[in-house]
């Protein structure tokens, strides 16, 4: 008898994965696939959204024909902050902008000349993030390509985006709505009222629950199709559905997102300008959240090392933590020298870093210079982490992603953060796993 199975794409800027899960929700296949981004209309990179969803069909084909398998669920977990802007036919009419891109500074004025942005922002939730204020994708659509703007039929998150591929229904849900968008008004739990002004209601899609799921024929039968869910939340769902224990959440990856959903604190004007924002669980529940681009800033950093000492892309990879290096740094007996480059200088990261002595050729091996990557690093995460504590009297802290591999960075977490229960976890528990449990959960 083939197995039954529950598949689940987890989409993240760089890496796209695929996996099954059993019954039991335990993993049984999983499978990566990096897309090349091509150049919107403007040439600045974005998702080769029709490469993605033809690699889509193509796993779901595959299991169909599988012998092993049968498909009984479907679901889809997503980085946030992107649209797909489809037409009454439901192709799409343009491409999937990079949250990434500039957003026009004239416009922003406008924008926020109607609509003051220190009011705006702690009602929405959202720090200023131009495209990262998804919200501000339609609306930067609407005022510089209005003829483009009529042609939408539908403006779709990317979860959702991913699930009606398959199903055809318009849907939007709570994870995503919330996550920095500027859409949502947390004071008043509706869409904030400038979203109507301005007539960017006529795209939004009915809101359903995140655990709505959508029976849908594929493969020839009748398979359960979730309608997506923001990778952040889906993995805060899974620790929620684990634990009732209050903890903190730190997802590791190209952003560090540290998730506090046991907050009481409305976001203050500091907490804004240093990049916190909240979020809203599958319940419609407020997160505050905290967040920085830490596998980003890695990357970044990395490119350099490897050029002044010569190595090559995957060297790090062997560096182990130096214990005489770390005693130093926990001793205080060495200086950070580290200094970020594209990260946002919001407030506490210049209390952090206020001079650029940031000199790698300076250190005598890149293994010291790494070391005084992650180190400064871990000081951005600790901080963050701090933010998005507040008052929250909160001890136990699960870290996941892919720095919970990083020797140094754990070492290092270890310590400042010490006093804390850390729990480091890879898979399972992740975005994947938490998309496929929505399929179970009322």
């Amino acid at each position: 008898m083939p197995q039954e199975v529950t598949a689940v794409f987890d989409i993240g800027k760089t890496n796209k994965k695929f996996f099954l899960f059993d019954k039991d929700l335990q993993e049984v296949k999983q499978e990566y696939i990096n897309i090349p981004p091509i150049a919107d209309e403007d040439g600045y990179p974005c998702e080769d959204l029709a490469v993605l969803t033809a690699w889509v069909r193509e796993k779901i084909n595959e299991v169909c024909v599988s012998s092993a398998y049968q498909l009984i669920g479907l679901n889809f977990s997503t980085y946030g902050a992107s649209f797909v802007n489809v037409g009454d036919n439901g192709e799409p009419v343009t491409p999937l902008y990079n949250y990434l891109k500039d957003f026009p500074e004239d416009l922003q004025k406008t924008f926020f000349e109607t609509y003051p942005e220190e009011t705006n922002n702690q009602e929405t939730a959202s720090p200023t993030l131009g495209m990262l204020n998804s919200g501000l994708q339609l609306y930067w659509l609407k005022k510089r390509k209005p003829e483009v703007f009529k042609q939408v039929h539908h403006s779709l998150h990317l979860p959702q985006y991913m699930s009606f591929i398959f199903t055809g229904k318009y849907v939007s849900e709570p994870t995503s709505i919330g996550c920095h968008t500027r859409l949502w008004d947390f004071n008043k739990q509706r869409y904030h009222a400038w979203v109507k002004e301005e007539g960017i209601d006529r795209v939004l899609a009915d809101i359903v629950p995140t655990t709505h799921v959508i029976p849908t024929k594929i493969c020839g039968q009748m398979v359960n199709v979730g309608v997506g869910i923001h990778d952040s939340s889906s993995a805060l769902a899974a620790y929620l559905a684990r634990t009732e224990e209050p903890f903190i959440l730190i997802s590791t990856g190209t952003w560090s997102i540290t998730l506090n959903p046991f907050s009481q604190e409305s976001l203050s004007v500091s907490d804004l300008k240093n990049d916190c924002l909240n979020n809203l669980t599958i319940h419609g529940k407020l997160v505050k959240v905290s967040r920085f681009f830490l596998g980003n800033e890695f990357d970044h950093q990395l490119k350099k090392l490897n050029a002044v000492f010569g190595k090559d892309t995957n060297y790090y990879k062997t560096v182990a933590a130096d214990e005489d290096l770390i005693q130093k740094i926990k001793g205080g007996k060495i200086h950070n020298t580290f200094y970020p480059e594209t990260i946002l200088r919001s407030p506490f990261i210049a209390d952090l870093f206020p001079e650029n002595q940031w000199k790698p050729e300076a250190c005598g091996s890149f293994e010291e210079a790494y070391h005084q990557l992650v180190w400064g690093l871990t000081r951005i995460q600790v901080e963050s982490f701090l933010l998005a504590k507040g008052n929250s009297d909160i001890s136990k802290v699960f870290i996941d992603g892919g720095f919970v591999h990083n020797e140094v960075f754990i070492n290092l977490l270890k310590h400042f953060l010490e006093g804390y229960s850390l729990e480091f976890s890879d898979v399972p528990l992740g975005s994947a796993y938490g998309a496929a449990l929505m399929l179970n959960v009322q």
